[in-house]
């Protein structure tokens, strides 16, 4: 073999590392160096790992070999597709990167919420379309409105691939001007500009010390109780706060649906009549909730959430925070008579042991069996039982 310089290239390929359009067409060329004793006929092209058709290659000199490329998909990667020139052995003698995508959509959609009033997160949606099929960067920008230079974000991915973290350095009390760039090497595509001011945008820790107890031997209720987020004390503010609760059995937390849901009571303890599986809402200003309407010897999660809002006089709703951790607790199971012929263990008042003896006894003479048996039978002994006066005053309370 003849020879070569260590730093000499086998091979090179033309346009080096191009950028096209979806739908473009292509001719790449592929030049062997006068130091390798290879021809034309000795080359073949591949993409991305496929050897592409002979029908497609064309020689154009005795060390030159072409191939066309029409109606080029989006690249596979963003790091580009891998076109590549070989000598008939299968060595490689030249690549080039082609970029094959669209330039960049305006950013559409940009929210923003801060903690506590100490920092800004803004997240935004890519377009309408999203997909580029090059690496396209995305750039959140912030000024104060009327004054002020442009501030880019430094801490990006922080609440999802297109969002970004501001961590100090905010003023209260003036309106911001956020946008977000994005670009590629097909273009630049600018958003529109958001106006907002930290104090409208706020939003807290979930609600601490969240406890979860039964109420008495009510067996289809429970009290919630929790604490405001320690970052309200430090200003001026209302909050309301939001309860979701699930059976241990279900694994969604379900918003919204069946059932109605009210709130009783003024700044003590609401009572919330709501079905299993669902939001309890307006809640107000209170940290505490009575949930009533559950189901009895069941366990419940629940969780709560805070929405600050009037702050220092802002006029904005508010943002909610995040759902507190689970907490569970459960009904007490019913000692209701429910159909069985045998009254259940655990009572501790003999007297009422001895009614209820008295009670199957009689139903055995009047409801031929247990298929008749039923709460209102009951309660028609009861009756029948009080106007007897032989147990007045005896009974401390109905199963």
């Amino acid at each position: 073999p003849p020879s070569v310089s260590p730093a000499a290239d086998p091979a090179v390929i033309s346009p080096q590392d191009p950028t096209l359009l979806i739908g473009s067409s292509l001719v790449a060329t592929c030049t062997v160096s006068p130091d390798f004793p290879l021809k034309a006929e000795d080359l073949y092209w591949t993409l991305n790992g496929r050897r592409l058709p002979a029908a497609s290659y064309a020689a154009l000199g005795p060390s030159t070999l072409s191939v066309a490329l029409a109606r080029l998909n989006g690249s596979r990667q963003q790091s580009g597709d891998n076109l590549v020139c070989h000598s008939r052995d299968g060595g490689i003698l030249a690549g080039s990167c082609l970029y094959v995508g669209l330039p960049p959509e305006k950013p559409v959609n940009i929210t923003c919420w801060s903690k506590n009033m100490k920092d800004l997160t803004c997240k935004w949606a890519p377009g309408t379309e999203g997909e580029t099929f090059l690496h396209t960067n995305y750039t959140l920008k912030y000024k104060r409105r009327w004054y002020g230079q442009d501030n880019t974000c430094q801490e990006y991915h922080t609440a999802g691939t297109y969002s970004c973290h501001i961590p100090k350095d905010l003023a209260l009390f003036t309106p911001y001007e956020i946008w977000v760039e994005a670009s590629n090497r097909l273009g630049v595509a600018v958003s529109d500009v958001v106006m907002l001011d930290i104090l409208d945008v706020v939003t807290t820790d979930p609600p601490s010390d969240v406890h979860v107890s039964r109420v008495g031997d009510l067996e289809d209720q429970l009290s919630v109780r929790w604490s405001s987020p320690p970052a309200l004390k430090d200003f001026l503010f209302q909050a309301k706060y939001q309860i979701q609760y699930r059976v241990e059995d279900s694994s969604e937390w379900k918003v919204g649906g069946h059932g109605r849901g009210t709130v009783r009571g003024g700044r003590g303890s609401g009572c919330c009549h709501l079905l299993p599986l669902q939001v309890v809402d307006d809640v107000g200003n209170q940290t505490s909730c009575r949930l009533a309407g559950l189901r009895p010897g069941t366990v419940y999660f629940v969780q709560v959430r805070c929405n600050p809002f009037s702050i220092y006089g802002s006029k904005k709703a508010g943002i909610w925070s995040d759902w507190s951790n689970p907490t569970a607790a459960s009904t007490p199971r019913s000692e209701r008579v429910a159909g069985g012929c045998d009254p259940k263990g655990g009572e501790q008042n003999t007297t009422l042991r001895r009614e209820l003896k008295q009670f199957f006894g009689w139903v055995k003479k009047h409801a031929y069996g247990c298929s008749n048996l039923g709460i209102k039978l009951y309660d028609q002994w009861r009756v029948w039982l009080q106007k007897s006066h032989k147990t007045r005053n005896q009974v401390g309370k109905e199963p």
